[in-house]
């Protein structure tokens, strides 16, 4: 089943009814602010893991140097 455009259009003019426009304005706000949250914790923990992970090899953790 494929959407074509005056489909999608039908939809958001549906949404845009219901919901209305300020209230669209900040969901989506809402949802950026949300997402960016969702991926610096991600790079942190990312980050945070690599560092604090043993060594595979020597069972150590693993301390980065910037030598």
């Amino acid at each position: 089943m494929s959407f074509g455009p005056l489909e999608i259009g039908l939809i958001l003019v549906i949404v845009l009814l219901v919901f209305g426009g300020k209230k669209l304005k900040s969901l989506g706000s809402d949802l950026g602010h949300a997402i960016k949250g969702f991926r610096s914790t991600m790079e942190t923990e990312r980050s945070g893991s690599e560092s604090d992970s043993p060594n595979p090899d020597t069972g150590e953790p693993n301390t980065k140097s910037n030598d």
